[in-house]
């Protein structure tokens, strides 16, 4: 367990270096919120901006990291030595969620401290919502970096997935505030999921759907994952 929790700290270190990882994580959902400092409504853009965040994180980051690792033979390296290339995967997944955890407590203190946002009704229900939504995120970059064969385009393809996600699953702007039509995309997006249940564990009545469907989603990427992936090129 020692050598994981070292290992995990590393990745941690490793992504917390990454300015313009960490810019995107806490800056943008920060500007956001600022932005929208005199809504009204402020409380309803909170979990999507939280979403935002694991979304990044998961999504956006995760895939080009596996894929540097893959085009550089650190996994396939990491096989001749005592540390499991699974245990370097499972370090940077814990690294992510340590990561997406910081970011989300930064974004929610600074509503509830700085901006008077309601605190959560449902703290349990929320804490249960991040953790699925930051699982999700993660095993859809797992996924997104099973298929893409080089560092590059598993980040293209990152980004292709993930500003879509942030625009079209109501993590930007509440989905009620989109035409029908672009909801009724949303709909298929696994995002879209992860924001309801944050929505629900925030300020609304928390219901099974959202939950289950976030379960299913991160049964159906780790199946993928474990399914499409390379360990080298």
């Amino acid at each position: 367990m020692r050598p994981f929790t070292h290992l995990a700290a590393m990745e941690l270190k490793l992504l917390a270096r990454d300015s313009g990882n960490v810019f995107f994580m806490v800056a943008l959902p920060l500007l956001l919120l600022i932005l929208n400092s005199e809504n009204k409504t402020l409380t309803n853009f909170l979990p999507g901006y939280i979403a935002m965040a694991l979304a990044i994180g998961g999504i956006n980051t995760l895939p080009g990291v596996i894929g540097s690792y893959r085009e550089g033979k650190v996994l396939r390296r990491l096989a001749t030595t005592p540390i499991s290339p699974l245990a370097l995967l499972g370090a940077q997944f814990v690294a992510q969620m340590v990561l997406g955890l910081l970011a989300t407590l930064i974004i929610v203190g600074a509503g509830i401290l700085v901006f008077g946002v309601d605190p959560p009704r449902h703290p349990l229900s929320l804490a249960l919502a991040f953790l699925l939504c930051s699982t999700m995120a993660n095993t859809l970059g797992f996924l997104i970096a099973s298929v893409a064969r080089t560092a590059i385009s598993a980040g293209v393809m990152g980004l292709m997935v993930m500003f879509p996600s942030i625009f079209l699953a109501g993590a930007a702007v509440p989905r009620g505030g989109l035409p029908e039509s672009v909801q009724r995309v949303g709909d298929f997006l696994p995002l879209t999921y992860g924001v309801t249940a944050l929505r629900q564990g925030w300020f609304e009545t928390p219901t099974l759907m959202p939950f289950l469907l976030l379960i299913g989603i991160i049964v159906i990427c780790t199946a993928g994952a474990a399914f499409l992936f390379r360990w080298d090129r």
